[in-house]
């Protein structure tokens, strides 16, 4: 499982070289809870990347989310390993298309074991709502609507 993903620039990249992925390495207390939270959320297992130790969870093409037990999580560095319902360790934020997506999923989330993180935030051409996971990672789902962003009409 790599840990870092190092891509060339476009022009000196071969034919079969891997385009920039993000694996987001999550450590959590149970593995199988966990992945049940976020194939509820409608993202997918990759069993060729999953076993007793990990689950790969696909959000997008290029974002995967790696669900690691703590034992497996803790042989990828000599830090101890945070507990997120205490500590704030990082958030990681989505992109939706539009604000509904963005309601659909926190409430999909809030519904199937996730818990309320802060008030949503409005700020007309952005929108974004925010949850925990089982473990207590937070997660933040935005929508923008760039040409309003930039002072264009929309």
């Amino acid at each position: 499982m790599a840990r870092h993903l190092k891509s060339a620039p476009p022009h000196r990249r071969k034919e079969n070289s891997m385009s920039t992925m993000i694996f987001v390495n999550l450590p959590v207390k149970d593995l199988g809870k966990s992945t049940a939270f976020y194939e509820a959320l409608g993202y997918k297992k990759n069993p060729q990347f999953s076993d007793e130790n990990a689950s790969s969870i696909v959000v997008s093409e290029h974002i995967h989310v790696m669900l690691l037990t703590e034992k497996f999580f803790s042989t990828f560095t000599k830090k101890a390993v945070a507990d997120a319902t205490t500590t704030t360790e990082s958030i990681i934020c989505i992109s939706a298309d539009s604000r509904e997506a963005v309601d659909a999923l926190a409430d999909k989330a809030l519904a199937s074991g996730g818990s309320f993180s802060n008030d949503p935030m409005d700020q007309g051409f952005m929108y974004g709502r925010s949850f925990q996971d089982p473990d207590g990672h937070l997660w933040e789902i935005m929508w923008m609507d760039a040409a309003a962003a930039q002072g264009q009409e929309s």
